[in-house]
């Protein structure tokens, strides 16, 4: 238990210096880019006593090192600052962005974990059959395919040739008044749930495929690649022939014995994938025009809008660590030869 504790305060430890460093990093590109912070944000028309002033506000009059100070204390407190393109502050546009972009992220993971390893664990059971084959192809498809070019691809078939799928947003507009979304967690397809909001939940869903689908296509293909990898590494051990001896039932030596002793290094891409995927929603949100972290982040970078980038950075940089962190303790917990030393 005294491992354990030690293990994860000491992952924390380092957790803390990354995210230190990443803040250090991001704040002086910022400060490098070649704009007025100020002018931008008093707008176009304003006079110089004007943008002295706000460079004032600011703090932007003081050295480089005491700005950071101050942002990092005013960070620490849970301040990021004022957006310079909305005058709102910046925790507060992540909130009303992150139940969008994580319903996305929950979705498309959800559909490359479970086919991922579906289609990894039947193509290892079926090694150099016409399957397998097929399975290798459309992982090695998968991961290299551009996010940004699958989407236009999708947008193709599916909306203009088929029209199945609807193109962009989380949900039709009309919508909005005869079926308005009661907002409880952020999730359309749970808060539609829970208030039974049926021809919202079937609108929400229809809308949501096809951007989940793009996103999946990259974490799915590496999770079929390392899931076969390592059921073919599993299957050839001695454990393995000696429980098919003894007579017991393949599908349980495929599904249990073998997938469960081969779920460490597929837990490592699952998690490196989910990590990925956080900024990886930034083409497929534009594409799609879902309203998430993804269109504000890319919206704050055309407008040179510092306190926003900064903000999801850091907000990206802190998941990123702690996704990792939890597929560590998770690896240790599946696998009793981990050491957490």
């Amino acid at each position: 238990m005294l491992a354990k504790i030690d293990y994860v305060l000491k992952r924390l430890a380092m957790s803390a210096l990354v995210l230190l460093g990443l803040s250090v990093i991001t704040f002086t590109l910022a400060r490098v880019v070649p704009s007025d912070p100020a002018a931008l944000y008093v707008g176009p028309h304003a006079r110089r006593e004007q943008v002295e002033a706000m460079r004032v506000k600011l703090g932007l009059d003081r050295p480089l090192y005491v700005q950071y100070f101050y942002y990092l204390r005013d960070a620490l407190h849970g301040d990021l600052g004022t957006s310079i393109a909305t005058k709102r502050p910046v925790v507060q546009e992540i909130t009303e962005r992150l139940p969008s972009s994580l319903e996305l992220l929950t979705a498309g993971m959800s559909i490359a974990t479970f086919f991922g390893i579906l289609l990894g664990v039947l193509s290892a059971r079926l090694q150099g059959s016409p399957f397998d084959t097929l399975v290798r192809i459309f992982s090695l498809v998968g991961v290299s395919l551009p996010a940004f070019w699958l989407a236009l691809l999708l947008q193709i078939v599916f909306y203009r040739k088929l029209g199945w799928f609807p193109i962009t947003g989380r949900i039709d507009t009309a919508l909005r008044f005869t079926h308005p979304i009661q907002h409880i967690t952020g999730f359309y397809l749970i808060d539609t749930l829970i208030t039974g909001n049926w021809v919202a939940f079937k609108d929400a869903a229809w809308h949501i495929v096809l951007p989940a689908v793009t996103l999946a296509a990259y974490p799915m293909g590496l999770i079929a690649r390392m899931t076969r990898a390592t059921m073919l590494e599993v299957l050839s051990q001695d454990y393995i022939r000696t429980a098919r001896a003894y007579g017991v039932r393949e599908w349980f030596v495929v599904g249990i014995y073998a997938l469960k002793n081969s779920l460490g290094p597929t837990l490592t891409v699952i998690g490196l994938s989910l990590a990925y995927a956080l900024t990886g929603t930034f083409f497929v949100e534009m594409i799609f025009n879902w309203p998430g972290l993804g269109t504000f982040t890319t919206h704050s970078l055309l407008k040179v809008d510092y306190p926003a980038i900064m903000g999801v950075t850091l907000f990206a940089a802190v998941g990123y660590v702690t996704i990792n962190l939890v597929v560590d303790l998770l690896q240790a917990w599946i696998d009793p030869r981990i050491s957490l030393e």
